[in-house]
């Protein structure tokens, strides 16, 4: 046995050491740990830390491409993007791109991030192989998201009080999607449909969903829900769209695709908040409580809940769908769930595979096979 302190002292023996086929999946984790100012990167065969690696600025969002074997790190607060090394588990470089930021995105080629910055307001484009800011679009007000169409040269940005379509390759703003909006607009997330054609964008002033036809602008229709659309979240093929937020203690499930509608609003947890999603289950989080509930997405019944740490925040399913990772904001770990092992049974209780301290704050991660 060794023990925890004697493993981060040596990480690079816990990152070559580890048991191989212990659990059918190689890779890692990487966390954002805000507060802790680093990155944790968590080996998935052994399940734990395997090394902490520090940025010094407190990031709040990490992604990875396909193809190329590194993970980025955005630390918002002073618009940094970071670079890390995959198989070594090192930091590799950063680019600073403004002066703060909002989130960040990986263009489907794998070939350059998309930046949202706040200060300045703009869209920027990061080429990765140079390692340079490629260009940078200006926007009239403060962006609060934004996402990128699968297979084409469109992005989408939502900011204070509109929607804005964005032709990437002429790197030119659109006019407002569907029209001027109210003063007392307020807009969350945006998302496009798996097929490109369709923009939703999560009014949250009006709690509904707006549906706008891509190649026009043009609004399709507004689909009134019972709660606001803090959250959003699809099913793994895309056929239904899962929503959270205040007003109701429930899962709003909406079918995005031909006539937009609701399917079925569903209890579940108090306050629910993040999720994420499996091929067969729904993971839905409750901050306040601690509390995950699992939806069967076919039935759309709530099949068992569980205690999973302190303000769980943030849901990532490994790609293989063996385990789902619940990120703990307040207790500083990660829950980890075995997918497989999730049953429908008499007293709707699951029970977690391991708890992994993790850092400080943990609130963003990504999963990296290696």
């Amino acid at each position: 046995m060794i023990s925890r302190r004697a493993w981060f002292a040596f990480p690079l023996l816990a990152a070559c050491g580890r048991r191989r086929g212990a659990t059918g999946f190689r890779g890692y984790a990487f966390v954002a740990n805000e507060e802790g100012q680093a990155i944790a990167a968590v080996d998935l065969e052994a399940l734990a830390v395997a090394r902490h690696i520090p940025l010094g600025g407190g990031p709040t969002s990490v992604l990875a491409g396909v193809r190329r074997p590194f993970v980025y790190a955005l630390t918002a607060a002073n618009g940094t993007v970071h670079e890390l090394e995959v198989d070594r588990l090192r930091f590799t470089r950063k680019l600073g791109v403004a002066s703060s930021a909002v989130a960040m995105q990986m263009a489907p080629d794998d070939g350059a991030l998309y930046v949202l910055a706040r200060d300045p307001r703009a869209l920027i484009r990061i080429a990765l192989d140079t390692w340079k800011v490629e260009w940078r679009l200006p926007l009239p007000e403060a962006p609060v998201d934004f996402a990128l169409a699968s297979g084409k040269q469109t992005a989408a940005i939502s900011l204070a009080s509109g929607v804005r379509l964005v032709d990437l390759e002429a790197r030119k703003l659109g006019n407002p999607a569907g029209g001027s909006s109210s003063g007392g607009a307020d807009f969350g997330a945006v998302r496009f449909l798996s097929d490109a054609r369709t923009m939703i964008v999560a009014d949250r002033g009006e709690r509904r969903l707006s549906f706008y036809d891509v190649a026009t602008a043009r609004l399709i229709t507004h689909l009134p829900l019972a709660v606001r659309p803090d959250n959003l979240c699809f099913n793994a093929d895309g056929g239904q769209l899962f929503v959270t937020g205040d007003g109701m203690d429930a899962v709003v499930v909406v079918y995005p695709y031909h006539t937009p509608e609701v399917a079925e609003t569903v209890l579940a947890g108090r306050e629910p908040g993040p999720m994420a999603a499996s091929r067969a289950f729904l993971f839905v989080a409750s901050p306040r409580s601690g509390g995950l509930s699992i939806l069967d997405i076919n039935s759309r019944k709530v099949i068992a809940v569980v205690s999973v740490g302190t303000d769980p925040g943030f849901i990532t399913v490994t790609p293989d769908d063996q385990y789902a990772l619940v990120l703990n904001r307040q207790s500083g770990d990660v829950a980890v769930l075995r997918v497989g092992a999730i049953t429908k049974n008499r007293d709707r209780r699951a029970s977690l595979l391991t708890v992994i301290p993790v850092g400080s704050r943990p609130v963003s991660a990504v999963v990296r096979a290696v």
